[in-house]
């Protein structure tokens, strides 16, 4: 026992003079980025997220049929994802089309690339490298 416990307090003691330092994404960045992937997190939202990524814009009915839910849970989804500035709308007459907002969920990117990545845009894993890129 005694063996161990020594063992217990090196491994402590290391693991204290290694420390990691405090991370350099402000609060607001990293609450913000939290509230885009609790959103995305949702499977109906994912959906009309890759949806209106594959179809560049569709109107609520068209949103309502793919996701086999009625119009006022879509539109409750769309609300949401509005309020986080996921997507933005056009009005036609009476009825809304929905794209996606690229801005907010663009700067919230390139703000956590640039804190997260040492300046250079890409974070590295062991196996892939994941990279941000403005056009």
């Amino acid at each position: 026992m005694n063996n161990h416990t020594s063992a217990v307090r090196s491994r402590s003691s290391k693991t204290a003079s290694s420390a990691v330092s405090p991370l350099r994404i402000s609060d607001e960045t990293l609450s913000r980025l939290t509230a885009v992937f609790k959103l995305l997190a949702d499977p109906s939202r994912l959906k009309i997220v890759l949806a209106l990524a594959q179809q560049g814009e569709l109107h609520v009915s068209a949103l309502c049929d793919l996701l086999g839910q009625s119009q006022p849970a879509v539109s409750h989804h769309l609300t949401l994802m509005r309020m986080v500035g996921l997507v933005g709308f056009r009005r036609e007459g009476k009825h809304n089309y929905y794209h996606l907002a690229s801005a907010h969920v663009r700067d919230l990117l390139e703000q956590f690339f640039a804190d997260a990545g040492n300046g250079q845009k890409t974070i590295h894993w062991d196996d892939f490298t994941l990279s941000f890129k403005r056009k």
